[in-house]
């Protein structure tokens, strides 16, 4: 039995799957880059450890409270 040729319909959903695929891998690589230059700059990084944070704190001392009356 000879084998029949490819219908054109399957040459489209190849195109369009190969593109998919390339968006993929792109966005893939995108976050992958961003992960590692987030990693390189470690000492900027802040995560939420339930512990106070330098730069959330006020740069000024607090104001001491009004005296009661």
């Amino acid at each position: 039995m000879p084998m029949r040729t490819e219908h054109e319909l399957h040459g489209r959903r190849r195109s369009r799957n190969v593109g998919l695929g390339l968006v993929l891998i792109g966005f893939v690589a995108l976050v992958f880059g961003l992960t590692v230059v987030k990693v390189r700059q470690g000492d900027l990084m802040e995560a939420f450890d339930h512990q106070p944070r330098i730069s959330e704190t006020p740069l000024t001392p607090a104001q001491p409270e009004e005296a009661a009356e």
